[in-house]
């Protein structure tokens, strides 16, 4: 790739990646990125007048034990590549980051969006564990009671089936 306009640079990176995007205006990418543990990270990629702002949503606000939930996320924003978690004004949970315009390259997108995915997948289920326990507690005894699947709480039946418990 020749070019060096970051708009064109990016686009021509998801469509050699076949990722799923969308772009809603002009420099705004909003991609798919799709995991194992959370099944879909939806990832911001928007190119301003002096770098890329680089937005995912991770997860809504903890429901209980938000000391040791905001701990957890802290203590890996100093080992995060070029982002870390942040705040929006109710309390959910980004993983956001900035770039300069100049480092923008296939390698450099490619990189940041393994590296969204990466940390939104890998810290996932135990922050979930974290700030959501009794929630999901409730919703293991609710859906056993009414005979629905379990398939996608699997990961949380150390601590949500009663069995184990």
């Amino acid at each position: 790739m020749t070019t060096t306009d970051p708009v064109a640079v990016i686009e021509e990176t998801l469509r050699a990646a076949e990722l799923e995007y969308e772009v809603p205006r002009s420099g705004a990418f909003f991609v798919k990125l799709p995991g194992q543990h959370k099944l879909a990270t939806m990832t911001w990629l928007i190119v301003g007048d002096h770098s890329l702002h680089v937005e995912a949503f991770f997860c809504r606000r903890p429901d209980e034990n938000h000391a040791e939930f905001y701990r957890f996320l802290l203590e890996k924003n100093g080992r995060m590549y070029g982002m870390g978690f942040a705040l929006d004004d109710v309390g959910d949970v980004h993983i956001v980051g900035k770039l300069p315009l100049s480092s923008v390259s296939p390698e450099e997108i490619d990189r940041i969006l393994g590296c969204v995915l990466t940390y939104s997948d890998e810290n996932f289920d135990k922050a979930l564990e974290r700030g959501f326990k009794t929630s999901i507690q409730r919703e293991w005894d609710w859906r056993v009671k009414r005979g629905e699947s379990l398939a996608n709480l699997q990961a949380f039946a150390s601590f949500a089936d009663p069995d184990r418990r």
